[in-house]
């Protein structure tokens, strides 16, 4: 796999300063600040950035794990919340809590247990974060026949 980048720019003091992060294999750009980080801004933060990236890591993940018993997904939903509180005066990642509903014909409720539960434990993102609980509802959503 190819090595991975992106860019951070802050300007300013903690408080009043601005930043943008930058994106370069995709040209996205977004701003971040203290106010969208801590308080309820309008921008990204780190920890938003964090969870897209573990949304789609478990996606294309539980995507594969499907893949090894047979099946395709028609799509995959993750969202992935991010919980961080202050300990001792210092913002910490406490959990992270993944939500992914799937609609995959001809496949049972068994084996889409076994590869959420697979792709949470196995994905980059999940392993880079093994020190912290993660947790994971998955949803099989039933397929509509006409």
């Amino acid at each position: 796999m190819a090595m991975r980048q992106a860019e951070a720019i802050w300007e300013g003091d903690l408080r009043q300063g601005r930043g943008r992060v930058r994106l370069p294999s995709s040209g996205h750009e977004a701003a971040y600040s203290y106010s969208s980080r801590f308080e309820e801004g309008s921008g990204t933060n780190p920890e938003e950035l964090l969870a897209a990236a573990h949304a789609g890591c478990f996606s294309m993940s539980l995507a594969g794990g499907v893949v090894k018993r047979g099946f395709t997904a028609e799509r995959i939903t993750t969202t992935a919340q991010v919980n961080a509180e202050r300990i001792d005066g210092r913002f910490t990642i406490m959990s992270i809590h993944l939500e992914t509903s799937a609609v995959i014909a001809g496949l049972s409720e068994a084996l889409f247990s076994e590869a959420a539960e697979e792709a949470k434990a196995s994905c980059p993102i999940s392993r880079a974060l093994s020190g912290i609980p993660i947790t994971l509802r998955a949803q099989l959503v039933p397929t509509v026949t006409a």
